[in-house]
């Protein structure tokens, strides 16, 4: 289980830091690309994207370096919520598509969460 849940870590914290950077960092051309974004003021997205990225750095640098490992399933208990919040945006504006990216993303990071907090816990 501990493999399982270390891939699930390494693919989320990929995906949350490509979604977080593109959001924080290239707001103007995320803009262009996604209505979403362009829905989001220049500092709401910078702030939804830097908790992308802070939660992707703690999906795995606590539990790679062996210091306060349990931040490990905070970050992702944190990003299953974050991504609640997100379905629910999505919701709002009608998004289908939007809400079944944040809804998988939410489920496999609370997933994670028990998985760290419970089953297999560092």
């Amino acid at each position: 289980m501990n493999v399982v849940l270390w891939i699930a870590q390494v693919l989320l914290a990929l995906a949350f830091f490509g979604a977080g950077y593109d959001q924080a960092v290239l707001y103007d051309d995320a803009k262009r690309r996604m209505a979403w974004v362009a829905a989001l003021t220049h500092r709401q997205a910078v702030v939804i994207g830097t908790l992308e990225i802070l939660g992707a750095v703690g999906l795995i640098v606590p539990a790679l370096i062996g210091v306060m490992p349990w931040l490990t399933a905070v970050a992702a208990l944190a990003l299953a919520l974050l991504m609640a919040l997100v379905a629910v945006f999505h919701i709002r504006r009608h998004e289908i598509p939007q809400l079944a990216f944040s809804g998988f993303f939410g489920i496999v990071a609370a997933l994670v969460a028990v998985g760290r907090f419970f089953v297999a816990p560092f």
